[in-house]
């Protein structure tokens, strides 16, 4: 028994050094009871292929987006896409936050800088560094077979400060006990 122990104590620790066992949601996201927001792309429905062109196959671009159900007492919107399917664990690929509470969706091909250099506005929205290294949306690119990437967008009833966007866990972290209604939208893509 002791031995059983020490095994599944070592596949643990070997799990989350290699990144395969990224932290768990935190309690209280996909709940049944907040999900009233619908999600939707022109581009994509429910459960089917993403085209390349929002992949790094094709031109690497954010896909539209449309949402509706937004509750009148949010303050803010944050959407998360990301990979669950990834080899070593869930592979974010989309962060963006502060979303105002007014707008219905977003456009194809969302720039990754909030701000031009002249300081005017350019994304809807600052957006959060994915897990490619860099800021704005990152395509399916999947080493090999078919994935999932499930874009998410929070309702919340805060402001969430720039740190936020530091990466899918401060999302996370920051949005925990503020969100009022979630959406979700999963698509595929294959390699």
């Amino acid at each position: 028994m002791r031995c059983d122990g020490m095994v599944a104590a070592c596949l643990a620790a070997l799990a989350l050094s290699c990144g395969c066992g990224r932290a768990a949601d935190p309690p209280g996201l996909d709940d049944p009871r907040k999900m009233t927001l619908t999600l939707t792309s022109p581009a994509f429905t429910e459960g089917a292929a993403i085209p390349k062109v929002y992949s790094c196959d094709g031109k690497d671009v954010s896909p539209p987006l449309a949402w509706s159900g937004v509750p009148a007492s949010a303050r803010e919107l944050a959407l998360l896409c990301d990979d669950p399917d990834a080899p070593r664990g869930t592979w974010t690929h989309w962060i963006l936050f502060n979303v105002p509470r007014d707008l219905t969706g977003l456009p194809e091909a969302v720039p990754a800088a909030s701000r031009t250099k002249s300081g005017q506005p350019q994304a809807p929205a600052p957006q959060g560094k994915n897990d490619f290294g860099k800021f704005g949306y990152g395509g399916p690119c999947p080493p090999s077979g078919t994935h999932r990437y499930v874009f998410r967008l929070f309702a919340l009833d805060t402001h969430l400060p720039p740190e936020a966007g530091a990466s899918r866990k401060a999302l996370l972290e920051s949005i925990q006990g503020h969100v009022l209604a979630e959406g979700k939208l999963v698509g595929t893509y294959a390699r």
